[in-house]
């Protein structure tokens, strides 16, 4: 093989990492259609808070001839011609479902068809975006043949390598998960998986074929969002009971191979979403899959059920329903993040809405401008900007900055509070899942 030049299409929370680590033993363009997140990431600048400034400014180049004159280094563009003199093709774009929780396979598409467009003899194409098994060959292929008008396995080829990133967590980083690889023939699967072994320090596992990669990496997700269903079911028996879950978990798991899953909004872009791409495939072959559809439901119906209960208990208190005040805190899909994709605790905010509920939400890891586009609602800034006192307090995220907060400061006298995720000790709420 020729000396590698790699190319990473997607700057987001999996490419631009993974685009940083091989840009310190690689020369990458990093290419993305975004002007802005293309301005900011020269600027070495990323909102997600992925990659440090530090970690940027010490890989990005000034030029793309700067790149072509040094061995190493990240040029950052949404210049198509500049990623046309890579030979080693990664994208890493998103793989949403639609409204009707079906696969929505257009950034794939788009992705496959910018690559194409710049696709050479020899050159390979890596996907690491999470499909169904056979998306690669069966959806993706086929565009990068029509685009690029060269053969697959004879002009081309491809790999599949699916992304491990853990948004938020520091101590998982991308070098430090072992990585999957595969390839079209037994040879790129070696080739695919020498790349990445430079620079995963955890290691590789090369998968026999690309459809066993791709099952890999969609059973995961849903294996855990089985696994918070179950918890999230538990938590419902429990509370007609009057038993704390939490207190079970603990118990229960004293024993050594009881598995820690705790109850809690199941949002995100992979747990909350993966297990549909698995279920529409087992739908086309004529298979309805029960077990992940029925956690499916049960974890998408967890926001409305907080809602629910919370009134139950503003009820009870004798707490006026209508126009009655209520905060949320947090509406990032997971603690210390401020990745707000799929987020479901937007599904409490808007079920307390259909009770004529006034509802504020205050996050402090969530761009304000961000959550405005995407769910249309105006965050509180900041705890001081606060001026009224709430008959409820629901909280969804256990950010660290909620655990030092005076919730008295913020609540009427005769008050609820539900903890969601056990942010804070039992005595200082009402009610936990």
């Amino acid at each position: 093989m020729k000396e590698t030049k790699i190319a990473i299409i997607g700057l987001g929370y999996v490419g631009l990492p993974l685009a940083v680590e091989f840009a310190k033993k690689y020369q990458v363009v990093g290419f993305d259609i975004n002007k802005t997140r293309i301005n900011e990431l020269r600027d070495n600048l990323d909102v997600t808070l992925e990659t440090a400034s530090e970690e940027l400014e010490l890989v990005n180049v000034a030029s793309i001839d700067n790149l072509n004159s040094s061995k190493t280094g990240l040029w950052i563009t949404d210049d198509l011609n500049e990623i046309a003199a890579a030979n080693f093709y990664i994208i890493t774009v998103p793989t949403p479902v639609d409204k009707n929780n079906r696969p929505d396979l257009n950034p794939l598409y788009k992705a496959s068809e910018t690559v194409g467009n710049v696709l050479k003899k020899d050159d390979v194409v890596v996907y690491e975006s999470t499909v169904f098994p056979g998306a690669t060959e069966d959806e993706c292929i086929p565009v990068l043949e029509k685009y690029s008008g060269l053969t697959f396995n004879k002009d081309f080829f491809v790999g599949y390598s699916p992304e491990r990133i853990n948004p938020g967590d520091k101590l998982h980083t991308v070098t430090k998960i072992l990585k999957i690889t595969s390839g079209s023939t037994p040879e790129i699967g070696k080739y695919v998986d020498e790349i990445y072994k430079s620079i995963i320090v955890a290691g590789t596992h090369l998968a026999p074929s690309i459809k066993v990669a791709e099952a890999a990496k969609v059973i995961e997700n849903s294996q855990r969002d089985i696994n918070i269903a179950f918890v999230n079911e538990l938590s419902k028996i429990f509370r007609l009971m009057n038993i704390d879950t939490n207190e079970v978990l603990e118990a229960a798991g004293t024993k050594w191979n009881f598995l820690p899953f705790k109850p809690g909004l199941v949002g995100g872009h992979c747990i909350g979403v993966d297990p549909y791409y698995l279920a529409q495939k087992a739908m086309e072959l004529g298979y309805n899959p029960e077990i992940i559809l029925a956690g499916r439901r049960l974890n998408d119906s967890m926001g409305p059920f907080v809602s629910q209960e919370t009134v139950k208990m503003m009820i009870k208190k004798g707490i006026p329903i209508k126009d009655a005040n209520v905060l949320v805190l947090g509406i990032t899909f997971k603690e210390d993040c401020p990745d707000i994709r799929n987020s479901r605790a937007i599904d409490i905010v808007r079920e307390l809405e259909t009770y004529g509920v006034i509802v504020d939400v205050f996050d402090p890891w969530a761009t304000i401008s961000a959550v405005k586009h995407e769910y249309g609602i105006e965050l509180i800034s900041s705890v001081g900007d606060i001026n009224k006192k709430y008959d409820a307090v629901i909280a969804a995220v256990s950010h660290q900055e909620f655990i030092t907060l005076n919730l008295k400061d913020l609540v009427a006298d005769n008050h609820v509070i539900f903890d969601v995720k056990a942010t804070f000790p039992k005595e200082k709420s009402h009610s936990r899942l």
